[in-house]
């Protein structure tokens, strides 16, 4: 269990603020409020609240453009920075955001079990937390996709925490990893989600009126064998469009600017009639 404890040490609040102001004042990318200005450092008040993702490694997500992009979008003095942190110093990463008032955080790769441990979550894995009244709220995001979507034979790839969280949201879900029962079979399935790492691998061959939710972005080679053999795919871009309207909901209680997260993500604009919308969509900003 994280406490909040006195007298933070200096190397983990020079860990949580791991910011790149050197690079900025090099004329460098530093990352700030979406792409806005990529070339200087973020326009920060003594009134701005932080939110960070907590992963190793973090360098390639997506996620500080989004949630930056929405901040700005909804008018707030709120800005989103990752936090690079090795699995050995996961605990009193946490204990250091207590520690620095940060209003909330993501968890990915390779920490959401070892968070859900270290934050006595409900949950078996999670994604994201809130940080209020000294205490860690933690909670995951990661199924947030599958509001809508039909599921009554799914299968569910991988072995990590996003294949966790799926795995209690689809409980009636075959499960297959590289460590367990391999290969998949998903003849008989009308969802596959992909929640593994592997890129350039066809994990299982899907056919038409079969759905694939593939969790990695870019596109994976399962992903482009699946919709060229008629099935449909929803890609990682929009599973993380949707965890991430569902973190937005839970640090600020208000419905996420869809708009504004998708154009920032680079994805087109939804259909006039959506099949599928992520958590507190519209119709007009429907859809990880």
């Amino acid at each position: 269990m994280v406490h909040r404890e006195p007298g933070v040490p200096l190397g983990v609040v020079l860990h949580l603020l791991r910011f790149e102001v050197v690079a900025g004042e090099r004329g460098e990318h530093v990352a700030g409020r979406g792409d806005m200005n990529r070339h200087r450092p973020p326009d920060v008040s003594g009134a701005t609240r932080l939110v960070g993702l907590l992963g190793w490694p973090v360098e390639q997500s997506l996620s500080p453009r989004m949630h930056n992009a929405a901040f700005a979008a909804a008018g707030l003095d709120w800005l989103y920075v990752p936090l690079p942190t090795p699995p050995e110093e996961l605990e009193p990463a946490l204990a250091g955001l207590l520690a620095l008032g940060f209003a909330g955080a993501n968890i990915t790769a390779p920490h959401k079990l070892a968070a859900a441990r270290l934050c006595g979550a409900r949950t078996g894995s999670v994604n994201t937390i809130a940080l209020r009244d000294g205490q860690i709220q933690a909670s995951s995001t990661d199924t947030a996709i599958l509001d809508g979507l039909a599921a009554e034979h799914p299968v569910v790839l991988g072995d990590g925490g996003a294949a966790h969280a799926f795995l209690e949201a689809l409980p009636h879900a075959r499960r297959y990893s590289r460590r367990a029962a391999w290969p998949p079979d998903v003849r008989h399935a009308d969802l596959v989600v992909n929640a593994t790492s592997a890129r350039d691998e066809v994990l299982a061959d899907l056919e038409a009126g079969q759905i694939l939710v593939d969790l990695p972005y870019p596109e994976t080679a399962t992903a482009t064998a699946a919709r060229a053999a008629g099935a449909r795919v929803v890609p990682g871009l929009e599973v993380l469009l949707a965890q991430g309207a569902a973190s937005f909901e839970i640090w600020i209680g208000k419905p996420a600017p869809l708009e504004a997260m998708r154009s920032a993500l680079g994805l087109p604009a939804p259909r006039t009639s959506p099949e599928h919308e992520p958590r507190g969509a519209s119709p007009a900003e429907g859809v990880l």
